[in-house]
């Protein structure tokens, strides 16, 4: 009997299966196509599974999801935008599978509570910053969804910092401000001319005023919505995750601060942001996790 974890993002698919204790095993990637993407996407669920019976999958997928219906409706997954039931799907290639949804944000939330920077802790928010801003909420040890699944998407709270359109159809998004596409574009407005966020940050590090106004701008708003999302759900952790988090300091100093002026209630002293620990695996981790049982 195996277990298996997938995790299917706009760019890259992974999946692998899953130890009893959560833990991956030979995780395989595959880019995610522009068309045929579940195709794609069963054919790397055959190869991890290598014809053995698969009794349980666990699922972390962009969103929005709807996790009561089993459907995902990726925004950057163009042929899935208008929803999949990828539930369904995965459960005709195991009959026998019980399978479970989670959208990624929370799966990697999930997976740095229980194995990463937040084990031991009863409540966070996860957060991966990269080409998007995703997010998910633990609360009580245990994913906390909402009604949908999508509880936590943080990259779509409005900062005041943003006022461009966001891809989701609403304007002044933090993703729109904070991701590493969001803070290229910024930059390249403003005279810089790298190629990525990468550069974004080594020009930042070594002193470029226009990458580190960027790399500031962004960090200002992260700090300004984890205060925001703190206060409503009452926590005092939050794991941030994702390449364009590894920005270093230039990010990271004023996304502390502007929590800092921001979270002012007696509530909120000691609100901790730590960066997470289980890197580009996170997701698949989460994913695993949900297989063997949350």
């Amino acid at each position: 009997m195996v277990a298996l974890a997938l995790d299917v993002g706009g760019t890259k698919m992974a999946a692998a299966r899953v130890r009893a204790d959560g833990t991956l095993d030979a995780p395989r990637t595959v880019p995610t196509p522009v068309a045929g993407v579940w195709a794609a996407c069963a054919e790397l669920l055959r190869r991890v599974s290598a014809g053995a019976e698969v009794t349980a999958v666990g699922i972390a997928s962009a969103g929005p999801v709807d996790v009561g219906a089993g459907a995902v409706a990726p925004i950057n997954i163009g042929e899935w935008a208008g929803g999949f039931g990828l539930v369904d799907a995965v459960r005709g290639l195991f009959p026998r599978s019980r399978v479970r949804l989670a959208v990624d944000g929370a799966a990697a939330a999930l997976a740095e509570h229980r194995l990463g920077a937040g084990r031991g802790a009863t409540d966070l928010v996860g957060v991966v910053v990269s080409t998007g801003i995703g997010g998910g909420l633990v609360l009580g040890g245990r994913i906390a969804g909402g009604r949908t699944g999508n509880a936590g998407h943080i990259g779509h709270m409005v900062s005041s910092v943003g006022a461009d359109p966001c891809a989701c159809g609403g304007v002044g998004c933090v993703e729109t401000v904070a991701s590493g596409p969001a803070a290229v574009r910024w930059a390249r407005e403003h005279g810089w001319s790298g190629a990525d966020g990468a550069a974004l940050a080594r020009a930042a590090g070594a002193g470029d005023p226009v990458a580190v106004a960027a790399l500031g701008r962004a960090g200002a708003a992260l700090g300004e919505v984890f205060a925001s999302a703190a206060a409503l759900v009452d926590v005092d952790l939050v794991v941030v995750g994702g390449g364009f988090a590894q920005a270093g300091e230039p990010m990271w100093r004023p996304m502390r601060e502007a929590a800092a002026r921001h979270a002012r209630l007696p509530f909120l002293t000691g609100l901790e942001i730590v960066p997470a620990r289980l890197a580009a695996v996170g997701t698949l981790t989460g994913a695993g996790i949900l297989a063997v049982g949350d």
